[in-house]
């Protein structure tokens, strides 16, 4: 056998060896540490702190998450659906002026049934929907966590008034996050949101929105 031959064959050998240790550097995908950590952000150091500080532990229960959502494609949604859904929300937020417990009640609902509308699990299997939703939105995921405990909660377990009523605000604030990334079509649904109105038809309802909210947290003192 020839020296070119030898050569030949030695660098087969570790091109293959090289491509192997790719492919299984990417089975491990979400298994390993750092990998989970980009991917659930805030979510990783909710978990390690709820494994008391074990990393294993926490790492061991994110990575069952994605194995059972992980593959996980949204339903688009029809037209008439998110106009029903934005009109819903910009309602809630007008309402939290008057009534901020029914306010934040109506957006922990709005969000179980949205992520339901977008193939999620039921909103009645929450804590499901909630890991669920932590896989893919990972970063807004909070929101919808704060606005149901707070519906949630017994109302003689606020501090007072104004500090129980600011910590509404702050999670309806929160919880709008995920609300509008829900809406927003995600990559295979493709140019589904283009053919349900103009640019500006599209931009109204987060314009009202906006505007609406900016006098919530300016609530008149009751008397």
């Amino acid at each position: 056998m020839s020296t070119g031959v030898i050569i030949a064959l030695i660098v087969i050998v570790a091109v293959v060896l090289v491509v192997a240790a790719v492919l299984a550097l990417r089975a491990r995908g979400p298994q390993h540490g750092g990998s989970l950590k980009r991917r659930f952000g805030p979510e990783y150091d909710l978990a390690v702190a709820r494994h008391d500080g074990d990393t294993k532990a926490a790492e061991r229960e994110l990575t069952e998450r994605v194995r059972r959502h992980g593959s996980l494609h949204t339903r688009p949604l029809e037209p008439a659906e998110r106009e029903r859904f934005e009109a819903r929300w910009t309602a809630a937020q007008e309402r939290f002026v008057d009534s901020p417990r029914e306010a934040v009640g109506e957006a922990d609902r709005l969000i179980a049934e949205l992520a339901g509308a977008r193939g999620f699990p039921d909103g009645a299997q929450y804590e499901e929907q909630l890991m669920a939703l932590s896989v893919h939105h990972a970063h807004h995921v909070e929101g919808y966590r704060r606005v149901h405990r707070v519906t949630h909660a017994r109302v003689d377990d606020a501090r007072d008034g104004g500090a129980d009523t600011e910590e509404m605000r702050e999670s309806l604030v929160e919880a709008r996050a995920l609300f509008e990334a829900l809406m927003r079509p995600s990559r295979h649904e493709g140019g589904d949101l283009q053919r349900t109105g103009t640019k500006a038809d599209r931009s109204a309802p987060a314009a009202r929105a906006s505007h609406t909210w900016s006098f919530g947290k300016h609530r008149p003192k009751e008397s």
